[in-house]
């Protein structure tokens, strides 16, 4: 596959975990950032290791949601969040993943990721 093939995928990807406008806006974000990020991060990330067949979207989101609760990434853990909630995550299973983290990765990490995916959340609830 060529690397605007798995750019296509990607997008495709970002689409319809969610929708085409939010997806937009992400895009525009990464782009004023860099358009080399945006490229990555559609083409290999959502292009090659989000479409790949043997996990789940929701196990894969809330694989992703443990690991930038870990690191604290916020920005990434935010757009996460909202995705794994479209994937068919429940909040319970979001805050039991990022609990879950709290004794490998620490509970500063965890207590940010806490905050960030209630806020989401409760952003998403409203919607």
């Amino acid at each position: 596959m060529t690397d605007e093939q798995h750019f296509e995928k990607g997008l495709a990807m970002l689409e319809s975990m969610v929708g085409q406008a939010e997806a937009e806006q992400i895009r525009r974000g990464w782009r004023e950032l860099s358009p080399d990020l945006e490229r990555f991060i559609l083409g290999f990330v959502a292009g090659q290791i989000w479409t790949r067949p043997t996990l789940d979207l929701k196990t894969r989101s809330l694989c992703t949601v443990a690991v930038l609760t870990a690191l604290a990434r916020t920005s990434a853990l935010e757009l996460n969040v909202r995705m794994a909630l479209g994937n068919g995550a429940t909040k319970e299973e979001i805050l039991e993943v990022m609990l879950h983290t709290a004794p490998y990765a620490g509970f500063p990490a965890t207590w940010d990721g806490v905050k960030v995916a209630s806020r989401v959340i409760n952003d998403v609830a409203k919607k």
